[in-house]
Parts: C-alpha cells; structure tokens; sequence
C-alpha cells in the first residue's frame, strides 16, 4: 500500500520519529488539539461562507423589493 511517494516502511520510521520526539503521552494531545484547531478552522470556513451567502440574498431580495 503507498499514500503517495510514501510506502509501509517509510510510514513506520515516521511514526517512530514522531514517538521519539513527542512521547507517547503528548500524543493525544497533540491530537485532540490538532483536531480541536481543525475544527474551529472549518467552522470559520463555514461561518464565512453563510455570511456572504445571506448578503447574497439581502441583496438579492433587496433588488426584488425596489422594483416592485
């Protein structure tokens, strides 16, 4: 199996790096807080994206009310 240049063997020595630099104990949470990063990440995403959808439609129905 490969994940792209990367194969099994080269996967392993990577995590066995990452164990020797953080430790087993730091590794959750440095999980937990990668993924609590990713999350507040996505959600800002999200709440841009709302944002300029519901000027979109402000606008939108804006437009439909001035040429009534």
């Amino acid at each position: 199996m490969r994940v792209g240049p990367l194969g099994i063997p080269e996967l392993a020595i990577i995590v066995v790096v990452i164990l020797l630099i953080f430790g087993a104990k730091r590794l959750p949470e440095i999980g937990t807080s990668m993924g609590k990063g990713i999350r507040t990440f996505k959600t800002a995403l999200m709440g841009e994206e709302e944002k300029e959808e519901a000027a979109k439609q402000a606008a939108a129905s804006g437009k439909d009310d001035s040429s009534a």
